[in-house]
């Protein structure tokens, strides 16, 4: 019993927090554009039951993983010597590359309704269901959670030390995407910012899915986008939107 909650558990814990933290925000802004589609009254709640079922439902997997690492880890769909598209595909990197595939559709569907001139005849865009919402914001959390569920499995294996971590990033998550969503509202235009950095983190999910299947696209290996090139494009993708609006202030001063 000694061992089981002794320090270096618990240090093992805070690493794991931290991580949780790290590898969240991507999942964070996700949760904060897609409850935005929620009737404005029911937005709180649809964060907290979808990032609360996800919390469960990690818990389930990071069970499942333990104990079944293996059918994640074998091959499920191979294809080779087709000199265009090779490839060795297991569990975990389709649900990457779906998780990548769906994010980038989500994204660019969002970009594209900014866009659109949207006509005048009165017809409000059908909203999207609650109940879809609260699916998306599962199944997306899930996919994200990979990462971070074999990084704890790295760490430690004492099921309540991740288990733990899992919870205490969820509830953390809850408190963080409601600010989020507080601020894209309040600022409109960081959120064509915010879709943006969401269709860079679906092509860092089809780098990494493609580089788990050992994917090669005519004789070209995919790598995966490392953490360190997703952060730097972030920043880079945030110093252009504050430099452009500062600039577009001036001349707007200037003009008037």
């Amino acid at each position: 019993m000694e061992a089981l909650f002794s320090a270096e558990n618990f240090i093992t814990l805070f690493l794991l927090i931290l991580l949780q933290a790290v590898l969240g925000l991507d999942n964070l802004l996700y949760i904060s554009i897609e409850s935005k589609r929620a009737p404005i009254e029911r937005q709180k709640k649809v964060r907290q039951l979808g990032i609360g079922l996800a919390i469960v439902l990690r818990i389930v997997l990071l069970f499942v993983l333990l104990r079944l690492i293996e059918l994640f880890q074998d091959p499920w769909i191979e294809i080779k010597d087709t000199g265009i598209f090779d490839g060795s595909f297991n569990l975990h990197s389709i649900i990457i590359l779906f998780g990548g595939v769906f994010i980038m559709y989500t994204a660019m569907k969002e970009i594209w309704h900014m866009m659109v001139i949207e006509d005048h005849s009165g017809e409000d865009k059908k909203p999207k269901s609650i109940t879809n919402i609260i699916i998306s914001i599962v199944l997306m959390n899930l996919v994200f959670s990979f990462d971070s569920i074999l990084g704890a499995i790295a760490l430690t294996d004492v099921f309540w030390v991740m288990a733990t971590a899992i919870v205490i990033g969820g509830l953390i998550m809850i408190w963080l995407a409601g600010r989020v969503t507080e601020f894209l509202k309040k600022n409109r235009m960081y959120e064509v910012l915010g879709l943006f950095i969401l269709l860079i983190v679906g092509i860092m999910l089809l780098s990494e899915g493609g580089h788990l299947a050992h994917l090669k696209i005519f004789g070209n290996e995919v790598t995966a986008m490392s953490k360190t090139t997703f952060y730097f494009v972030i920043a880079v993708l945030v110093l252009i939107d504050i430099v452009q609006s500062r600039y577009q202030k001036k001349l707007n001063k200037q003009l008037h």
